[in-house]
């Protein structure tokens, strides 16, 4: 079995060149550790420190320096049409119910969801059903404080 050493965004090699591919829906490309099998049998091991966050095109780089695709399932997703300040509005809805968005474009585009469908409508939505790989934002760092400044003292006056 192979150990996955790295992983290379899509933008940086050629998916002509990938020994095999995985495919695995949204939820399964956040990993920390996990047995992989591709399409063609290559068997791997994605084993890292902290979970990584595998997006559509990656390739995950195994121990002999063959690269593997990582494939995106297709998935039923709603895509959401608005113009311009229109699509700022309605992804602010959406992250006030911390829905996963994918920012396609000028689209937004979510998991089906009868309720989140219903408000987008309400709110002047065009939605357009497809089926297709999913991947959303990845979540923002966690704030913390900022450089010299501690909390070890009392802001109270």
């Amino acid at each position: 079995m192979h150990r996955v050493t790295s992983i290379k965004p899509a933008s940086e090699w050629s998916a002509t060149t990938a020994i095999d591919r995985v495919t695995l829906a949204a939820d399964d490309r956040n990993r920390r550790r996990i047995v992989l099998t591709g399409a063609n049998g290559t068997q791997m091991l994605l084993d890292f420190e902290k979970p990584v966050s595998l997006r559509d095109g990656d390739g995950l780089v195994l121990d002999d320096g063959s690269i593997v695709a990582v494939v995106g399932a297709p998935e039923p997703l709603i895509e959401v049409c608005a113009h311009g300040l229109e699509s700022v509005r309605l992804a602010w809805h959406l992250g006030n119910r911390h829905t996963e968005v994918q920012i396609v474009g000028e689209h937004l585009r979510i998991r089906r969801d009868h309720v989140l469908e219903e408000m987008l409508r309400g709110l002047g939505a065009h939605l357009i059903p497809l089926e297709a790989a999913f991947d959303p934002e990845s979540p923002a760092p966690a704030p913390g404080p900022g450089p010299g400044h501690d909390h070890g003292h009392d802001h109270g006056g």
